[in-house]
């Protein structure tokens, strides 16, 4: 039986960056997914780690990241989803939750064979994880109502590319099977 946990992907963010006036709307859209999917997962003693952008901080750690965002103008967007107690937390350079952290031996360490991916940017980090989880041979879910983007064709284009390239499983968080 596959060993799953929920990752979270650069949701801890302040949104003081290039397009996030258009991906804004579609993080706010995502944010109810995501806040149920969390809630689940931890009822279900499914371990939720969160992947995120260090934002060039690199004396930075996940609560200073966490602290920043949560005192920024879209706090609202970061407060439901914060890390609890139990949540691990990688902190990544860019795109890929893989690239240059040390998720794969964390998620080997753990018995992690099926990783659920929510957050953003779907066409960007969601896409590029995805694949770069089907690489080392884990089984891939990405909710496609926990996933925020920038640009809506391409995000479809990638939940498209994830289910058909990368065997992902793409269903609502409602038809998640726990």
């Amino acid at each position: 039986m596959d060993k799953t946990a929920v990752i979270v992907i650069d949701m801890i963010n302040t949104y003081d960056h290039a397009d996030a006036d258009l991906l804004l709307p579609a993080a706010q859209a995502a944010l109810p997914a995501i806040v149920k999917l969390l809630e689940t997962a931890r009822r279900h003693d499914v371990p939720v780690i969160y992947a995120n952008d260090n934002f060039g901080q690199w004396r930075s750690h996940h609560g200073e990241l966490l602290d920043t965002a949560l005192s920024g103008p879209h706090a609202d967007l970061v407060r439901p989803l914060s890390p609890d107690k139990d949540s691990l937390f990688v902190v990544k350079a860019r795109h890929s939750i893989f690239y240059e952290t040390p998720l794969s031996y964390l998620l080997r360490q753990q018995g992690i064979t099926h990783v659920v991916l929510c957050g953003q940017v779907t066409e960007q980090c969601v896409l590029y994880s995805a694949l770069d989880a089907h690489i080392r041979h884990l089984e891939v879910t990405v909710p496609r109502d926990a996933v925020a983007h920038i640009h809506r064709d391409l995000a479809d284009a990638a939940l498209g590319m994830m289910e058909r390239n990368m065997d992902a499983h793409i269903p609502t968080t409602d038809e998640l099977d726990w």
